[in-house]
């Protein structure tokens, strides 16, 4: 697994090109510059743009209604979004064809219903690469019932979730579609309630991803699948926590409904184990779905039980 860099803190106040006189937020394509996200991607309409976004800290929301659009740093960990949601939901909130973020910075996110996010996808194609989601209520949520296909890779998640603030939890990631969601090479780590992944899909790829939950509060499962599902989940390491919610197992399957298949959902070359002092013995995978998956080998530490059926 390749090593995702750790958050770098960024002391700027204003965006770099507004101390330089350019435009922050730049149409790759014509060139063209704006003063805010918002009236770049309004631009866009229903067309294809890449806007080049540069270092600085914005207080700032936009929301996609059309297009193709690729959000991407000029430099990767310094484009900011700080604290502002559009909708009362997220500080993107994507309902276009399709949508990339590449390199940005989505921090302290918070609404009235509980679930602010740094992105909310309601419509269209998502990728999402070399991103850091940092304490909010939510990293990345959304729900669409069509065929959307969601990928994240070498992102970071951090100090997200709660179950304090809103009558349901909110997660580091909470996904649901009637398509697929791959989920790769990123970091977990500080959650602070609800799951650190959650999906209501029928096909999963997550792997090769890194579950730190020592400094979790208030956490529960690693990865719910709560409906079912079909996919893979391997190469990943989890670290459980001592402070959690809901301890009895990393990985859970069909634990509300059993709307998707869950036969043949590959389990395997993962590394699970406790933080020092956890007495508990939680189950690996926990299955509610009752149906036969396909649970490979897996490397687990003392007190971890590989399976369990409920």
């Amino acid at each position: 697994m390749r090593r995702i860099l750790p958050f770098i803190a960024v002391a700027l106040t204003l965006p770099a090109a507004a101390q330089t006189g350019r435009a922050p937020f730049t149409i790759q394509q014509t060139g063209q510059g704006f003063a805010t996200i918002d009236e770049a991607v309004q631009s866009v309409r229903m067309g294809t743009a890449t806007i080049l976004i540069a270092p600085g800290v914005y207080h700032q929301c936009t929301i996609q209604a059309g297009g193709v659009i690729t959000f991407k740093a000029v430099e990767p960990g310094t484009a900011i979004f700080d604290g502002t949601a559009c909708e009362g939901k997220a500080a993107f909130v994507l309902r276009g064809q399709g949508s990339t973020v590449d390199g940005l910075v989505f921090r302290n996110l918070r609404v009235a219903d509980g679930n602010g996010a740094g992105i909310r996808t309601e419509m269209g194609n998502l990728t999402v690469t070399n991103s850091m989601f940092l304490d909010s209520q939510e990293g990345i949520l959304g729900g669409e019932p069509n065929g959307q296909k969601i990928v994240i890779d070498h992102s970071t998640f951090a100090g997200l979730g709660q179950c304090d603030q809103s009558p349901d939890c909110a997660h580091s990631i909470y996904l649901a579609n009637e398509g697929s969601v791959t989920v790769t090479n990123s970091r977990f780590e500080r959650g602070r309630g609800g799951h650190y992944v959650k999906l209501r899909v029928p096909n999963v790829m997550i792997a090769d991803n890194s579950f730190d939950d020592t400094g979790g509060r208030k956490t529960n499962y690693m990865i719910d699948l709560p409906n079912g599902s079909t996919g893979l989940i391997t190469r990943n390491t989890f670290v459980q926590g001592r402070e959690k919610e809901n301890w009895t197992g990393f990985v859970v399957v069909a634990a509300e409904a059993k709307l998707y298949r869950s036969a043949g959902l590959r389990i395997e070359g993962n590394v699970a184990t406790l933080a020092p002092g956890e007495t508990r013995s939680p189950a690996f995978v926990a299955d509610y779905s009752h149906e036969r998956l396909a649970v490979g080998a897996n490397k687990l530490g003392a007190g971890v039980r590989m399976f369990e059926t409920r």
